[in-house]
């Protein structure tokens, strides 16, 4: 155990010195990839044991108890672009449960253009992530890691990378309390799209609680991310607006969530991401920029997740994510 929190300690060290300007290559990796996430802000690093498809979060987050669940999720986005998470776990009987995952986000039919402005065709072009996680409970803590194969192609340029995620998560013995830890996207590139392109990896660092006050029927999720960059700011001076104060900067590093818990098979959820808010939102109104709503059911043997994230005025992403225990779905039959 100490030897894995020194490791731990060494990438968190690492973090501090990891480059923080310019846009990011695969940076499909932070969008959310299902529905109970996407309702929920699309950042969480601490809700344990609840949905599989947390372990593309933080691979803490799924345990023994999940074995035999597969999820299937499907992200409509504007246009024809479309995300589909496919995921399972399985309990091995010699290394334990293993989560396993698909993860891939199409970009849909692209008229294409030669520096001239002439029409040179349409192309598609879409980015793909294979995922293996495993995670291991040593008292009140679980500590997990996940390996991952990343494809990129562009109009015709290719990219590729493996990356690591390492992630931990406190357990209240008695309280329903979580505080979770992860360090994502650690890696290398192994091609570049073209022979002058530098391609930059999503390092990012998390690090979340979700709790359920006794006497509530609510669950919240807080979440700090971006938290290996110096500044996460984006504004327009040109076009009149103002700079980010002190207060607006702490406000964008930080996503939360809610779950109403209405039933033991019904809830319903709420999030709210206060920099998608902010860069978003259109000058006249907000539009429901960085807002997301959702529910959950269980039926039977499935769960239904479905979710809807709101962009600017008239714009959002829908989500629906099926879920099931496949064991117990053929026991039932």
């Amino acid at each position: 155990m100490k030897s894995l929190l020194l490791a731990i300690s060494i990438l968190l060290a690492t973090a501090c010195f990891a480059q923080t300007g310019g846009q990011k290559s695969f940076d499909f990796l932070n969008v959310a990839n299902n529905a109970r996430l996407a309702a929920l802000g699309g950042v969480n690093a601490s809700l344990t044991d609840r949905d599989l498809n947390f372990f593309f979060s933080n691979p803490s987050l799924t345990s023994d108890s999940l074995a035999d669940f597969a999820s299937a999720t499907y992200q409509f986005y504007v246009a024809d672009v479309g995300q589909s998470t496919f995921s399972y776990a399985h309990k091995f009987n010699r290394i334990g449960t293993l989560a396993m995952g698909i993860q891939h986000l199409s970009y849909g039919t692209i008229q294409g253009y030669d520096a001239s402005g002439n029409e040179t065709g349409t192309f598609k072009s879409g980015e793909t992530a294979l995922v293996i996680g495993k995670s291991h409970q040593v008292l009140n803590f679980r500590f997990g890691a996940n390996v991952k194969m990343v494809f990129s192609t562009i109009a015709g340029y290719r990219a590729s990378a493996a990356m690591l995620d390492v992630g931990g998560v406190f357990i209240h013995p008695d309280k329903d309390l979580r505080v979770g830890l992860v360090v994502k996207n650690l890696g290398i590139v192994f091609s570049e799209y073209s022979p002058t392109s530098s391609t930059e990896l999503p390092f990012d660092v998390q690090l979340g609680t979700s709790f359920k006050p006794e006497h509530m029927p609510l669950r919240f999720s807080v979440t700090a991310y971006n938290l290996a960059k110096k500044d996460v700011t984006y504004y327009n001076a040109s076009a009149g607006q103002d700079k980010p104060g002190t207060l607006d900067k702490v406000l964008r590093r930080f996503n939360f969530g809610v779950e109403v818990l209405l039933h033991k098979n019904v809830n319903v959820l709420v999030g709210y991401n206060y920099r998608v808010h902010q860069e978003l939102k259109l000058d006249a109104a907000g539009g429901g920029a960085g807002l997301s709503l959702g529910f959950s059911a269980c039926i039977r043997s499935f769960e239904f997740v479905f979710s809807r994230s709101g962009y600017v005025a008239g714009k959002a992403g829908y989500g629906l994510t099926l879920s099931s225990n496949l064991n117990s779905m053929l026991k039932r039959r």
